[in-house]
């Protein structure tokens, strides 16, 4: 093999890599911003209401950006709707906390609070990527998801030093949680070759930061921080929970009834 041919097939599959890594980011915040729309009009309160819309638009906002540099990267030319409304269940690399459902006001606080500090330290780490659209990406979102990262911290001091039943469900919400928030920072082979080269940080990197933040809000709460015994996992390979398909099907409901329709 020639030197050129070397260079040619080690950029190939670094573009290859690299869209893996978009693309589930991309799913994270599609699917996590699906599962906040969830919440409209059942919010506990209408400003709450607004508050979660907004935060969804961010999402999907993010994961539109993501998944068209997804089509680029891996050379098919996809588009975002492609990937949202184009895919099988399996073929979502979303992380399986971004997918759990809200259940009660407190477990959405408590997933909120894990993924917007793991999003904000990830996407100021991406900020330095060798990949100008993917850098400029990121350092954008880090600052869209400090808002939702301020949002999930006041919450769960809100109903932690609140009454006893808003504090026993917010610990109860945290301790539901806690077990699908390792996968957020697992480093496969993909992410493995992307840190190695350069190319991208891998989020294992921003692990002892985001414990350090998140405990300090949660002590801040009068709560304790939940020590797990397992971890869930299988999200980012296609394994996903069996509330995922119905969540899907929402999702790509209205295209699949009208393909190719315009508004």
């Amino acid at each position: 093999m020639t030197t050129e041919a070397r260079d040619t097939t080690a950029e190939s599959l670094a573009s290859h890599d690299l869209a893996v890594l978009t693309s589930r980011l991309g799913d994270d915040a599609l699917v996590l911003g699906q599962r906040l729309c969830q919440w409209i009009t059942r919010a506990p309160t209408i400003e709450e209401d607004l508050a979660l819309s907004n935060i969804a638009l961010d999402l999907i906002g993010h994961a539109r950006a993501l998944l068209t540099l997804t089509g680029r990267l891996d050379g098919t030319g996809r588009s975002e709707d492609d990937f949202a409304f184009g895919r099988s269940d399996r073929e979502f690399g979303n992380s399986l906390l971004t997918e759990l459902p809200g259940g009660d006001f407190a477990v959405t606080v408590a997933r909120q609070l894990a993924f917007s500090h793991y999003a904000v330290l990830y996407y100021e780490a991406l900020a330095d990527a060798a990949e100008p659209e993917l850098a400029a990406l990121a350092a954008r979102a880090a600052k869209e998801v400090a808002y939702h990262r301020r949002h999930a911290d006041g919450w769960t001091v809100r109903l932690g030093l609140g009454t006893a039943e808003s504090s026993r469900r917010m610990q109860a919400g945290l301790d539901h949680v806690w077990p699908y928030t390792g996968e957020l920072f697992e480093a496969d082979e993909v992410v493995a070759r992307l840190d190695t080269s350069g190319t991208a940080p891998s989020p294992a990197a921003v692990h002892g930061q985001w414990q350090e933040r998140v405990s300090a809000v949660v002590r801040r709460a009068g709560l304790a921080l939940p020590t797990p015994n397992w971890q869930a996992g299988g999200g980012r390979r296609g394994l996903h929970s069996e509330a995922f398909g119905p969540l899907v099907a929402e999702l790509q409901s209205v295209h699949r009834q009208f393909p190719g329709g315009n508004w």
